[in-house]
């Protein structure tokens, strides 16, 4: 387990997620890890899931998918450019919580850090929690950065 050599941190580009990132940055300086970003990109239903697909309405989903996909890759190298350890980036597409312990599995990774953005009550309930699903399923070490307290 020690020392790591591989860390995982996903984003979804929120500031609890750039502060999980410099904790991450931290650890793979501190262990001269490589630092894999990761971005997963929702996956958005098919056209024909809507109610009436001959409507006038036209939306091109796998095209929509793919312009997510390129500005998350775009955002994710602007991101990892200003780090001086070595950082990959990744973008997938999917479920977030599976598509992180996918890669995590993939790259054998030793250690993921991920953010918690801290929702309770109905919102947990209602959003899940993709740092929880994470931490239950992952079969590798999971350090959660709790999102700081919103100002009130």
């Amino acid at each position: 387990m020690l020392p790591f050599k591989r860390i995982l941190c996903p984003t979804d580009f929120s500031e609890p997620a750039f502060t999980a990132l410099k904790r991450a940055e931290e650890l793979a300086r501190h262990f001269a890890a490589e630092l894999i970003v990761a971005h997963v990109v929702p996956t958005l239903p098919s056209p024909h899931s809507f109610p009436d697909p001959q409507a006038s309405f036209n939306f091109d989903v796998p095209m929509y998918q793919q312009e997510l996909a390129i500005k998350a890759e775009q955002m994710l190298k602007d991101l990892v450019s200003h780090h001086k350890v070595g950082t990959r980036d990744m973008v997938t597409s999917g479920e977030a919580a599976p598509e992180i312990l996918r890669i995590a599995h993939e790259e054998h990774v030793d250690l993921i850090v991920i953010a918690t953005h801290g929702l309770t009550g109905w919102r947990r309930l209602f959003f899940g929690s993709v740092a929880e699903k994470v931490v239950r399923q992952a079969t590798c070490p999971v350090l959660t950065i709790v999102a700081p307290p919103e100002a009130e």
